[in-house]
């Protein structure tokens, strides 16, 4: 969270493009001196031009003038240009954080991503670039004409005045009226999409158990209610901004027929006239922009505010010494854990101590806190209470670039991403053809790559396309592989797998034990059971039992809710945990028949 007083990135990204912004100020200041040359060439064609009949006259001031609108012409396309850059340069500034921010939250707020900051970025971003800023560039400048009008004829300024004030009471009007209207819509049409979002995620399944109806009509009510504040914001929006270009056009005419009063008073000469109804209809325009334009600019401010506001929350990684490459002894030093938003902990009072090539499987009940383990072993989670030590070093402490490459993840809900199978393998880094052999080898997958269309440069999609979920499951444990690890965490690495997919599975841990890979195996299979250093049994997030497998025949099976091995002779090895004279816990055994 940012202190009080510090900026957030937004503000000092848009600091650093405020010289690009006093460039278009600039080019303002000229582009509306520059619009008094209408009116004043009307001046002159009429009080000059047509009482002196000089044809060279009207030649010279239409050249000068043509000369003139060409250079206007220019410095708005060079005001236009700048604008558009500088939503460009915004943008390029600002998405690789605000990038890293939205991938954080998802890590906090697990189940609820949300793309809505990139949306928001581009809001705002297409204000900053459109035409829509140009009223505000364009505001100061209206006292000038005001001021010129006041040159004709006092009565001319009086006049401008009052119809600028009311155009500016209808232009405050309508802020106050479509703020909170449309902030509301722009809030409901968020939620609609992220739902909406959220159902394209989970189609078979709604489709498969025809659930479609009823999760539309939550959608359709949400989105309903996003219209019907949309509507009325627009509703009230329209009628101001309707008034207030009808009054603009009715002041600019009344002031012409001022003018011809002046004129028959002898007051004002004919040119004035025209000229004062020209620099009237300039210096109400930008009021009436503003008016037309606020709707996006409250989207804007909107947008910048969301914005703002995720910034804050989530600051940037602050830079860190670089550690050592870690060798994979992990321990966990009384860890209360639980999942993001969550006050009573799921794992509670969790000690452990993993020496670097040690197997360690993880059973118990569902709800026991295993994959809420797997996390916070990985940093994914933080800790309520305790320290979760790589190396001897807070896993908070290694930057996440430099150590991701030494850690291998196999979450349980296997996600592949737009890319060929080579890239998801060497995780999206310049794909070394050897090291994602090597890994598909280590996996067992190797072989199974060959028979595709294209090998390794399938092609796949988001949540891996045609491929079947032990193929998804298998190519994740591929990249979980890649480039050698020294921890791997695995999720139910067999969830999805045959029998040939777990016989590679067991073959590729036996090599990982050889390689000294230390790995924390989250399973109920018997295989792999009898494969690891120590079992944990974890229930009601608490260590059951902590101690070495029983090494029984094949047909055995292990009752994981409680923590106990049965022999295929009916006789039952209960685990239970007996304190160490070095303090660890090991393993005790009773026999019962």
């Amino acid at each position: 969270m940012a202190t009080p007083g510090e900026e957030n990135d937004l503000k000092k990204v848009l600091k650093y493009c405020r010289q690009s912004f006093m460039h278009v100020g600039l080019f303002s200041m000229f582009i509306n001196l520059l619009m008094l040359v209408p009116p004043l060439y009307m001046l002159q064609v009429y009080d000059r031009v047509i009482t002196t009949r000089s044809q060279e006259t009207l030649l010279m001031l239409t050249l000068v003038v043509v000369f003139l609108f060409i250079v206007m012409g220019a410095l708005e396309l060079l005001r236009s240009r700048i604008l558009v850059r500088v939503g460009n340069r915004l943008d390029v500034l600002i998405s690789p954080r605000l990038y890293s921010a939205m991938f954080k939250r998802s890590l906090t707020t697990p189940g609820q991503p949300s793309a809505q900051p990139l949306n928001d970025l581009t809001t705002l971003r297409q204000f900053l670039s459109g035409n829509g800023l140009f009223a505000f560039f364009d505001a100061p400048w209206i006292p000038v004409y005001i001021g010129v009008l006041a040159l004709f004829h006092p009565w001319f300024g009086f006049f401008a005045i009052g119809a600028g004030l009311v155009l500016a009471i209808i232009a405050i009007i309508n802020e106050k009226t479509t703020k909170k209207l449309l902030a509301d819509a722009n809030g409901q049409h968020v939620l609609s999409q992220d739902l909406a979002n959220s159902n394209l995620r989970n189609a078979e399944v709604l489709h498969a158990m025809g659930m479609l109806p009823g999760i539309q009509g939550r959608w359709s009510a949400r989105h309903r209610d996003y219209l019907v504040l949309q509507s009325k914001a627009s509703d009230r929006a329209g009628l101001l901004t309707n008034t207030s270009k009808v009054l603009r056009l009715m002041f600019q005419s009344l002031i012409l027929g001022l003018g011809a009063y002046l004129v028959l008073t002898g007051d004002l000469t004919p040119g004035m006239m025209i000229a004062g109804s020209i620099l009237m209809g300039r210096a109400l325009a930008p009021i009436d922009q503003m008016i037309n334009g606020w709707k996006g600019f409250s989207s804007a401010r909107t947008s910048r505010a969301r914005l703002e506001e995720l910034l804050e929350a989530i600051p940037a990684d602050a830079p860190s010494m670089p550690l050592p490459r870690p060798k994979g002894k992990l321990s966990l030093e009384g860890v209360n854990a639980a999942p993001p938003g969550e006050r009573l902990p799921t794992l509670k009072s969790i000690n452990l101590k993993m020496a670097q090539g040690e197997h360690i499987a993880v059973v118990g009940p569902s709800a026991a806190g295993k994959s809420t383990l797997a996390r916070v072993v990985l940093g994914i989670w933080p800790t309520q209470l305790g320290n979760v030590r790589l190396d001897g070093a807070d896993i908070g402490q290694w930057d996440r670039t430099a150590l991701g490459p030494h850690i291998g993840y196999l979450p349980q809900d296997i996600e592949l991403f737009d890319g060929s199978i080579a890239e998801n393998i060497a995780r999206f880094q310049e794909v070394d053809a050897q090291m994602v052999v090597q890994a598909a080898q280590r996996a067992g997958v190797h072989d199974m790559i060959l028979r595709l269309p294209q090998g390794y440069d399938t092609w796949i999609s988001h949540g891996g396309g045609s491929l079947s979920a032990g193929q998804r499951q298998r190519i994740g444990m591929a990249r979980a592989l890649y480039g050698r690890p020294v921890l791997i965490v695995l999720d139910e690495p067999d969830a999805n797998l045959d029998e040939s997919g777990e016989e590679a599975l067991a073959v590729s841990l036996n090599r990982l034990r050889q390689e000294g890979t230390t790995a924390l195996i989250i399973t109920h299979r018997q295989r792999l059971l009898q494969q690891v250093d120590r079992i944990m049994v974890l229930n009601d997030g608490e260590v059951v039992s902590l101690a070495p497998p029983l090494r029984v025949p094949p047909a055995a099976r292990v009752d994981t809710a409680r923590g106990r091995q049965i022999s295929a002779t009916g006789t039952q090895r209960v685990t239970t945990l007996r304190p160490s004279a070095r303090g660890h816990h090991d393993g005790g055994e009773e026999t019962a028949q």
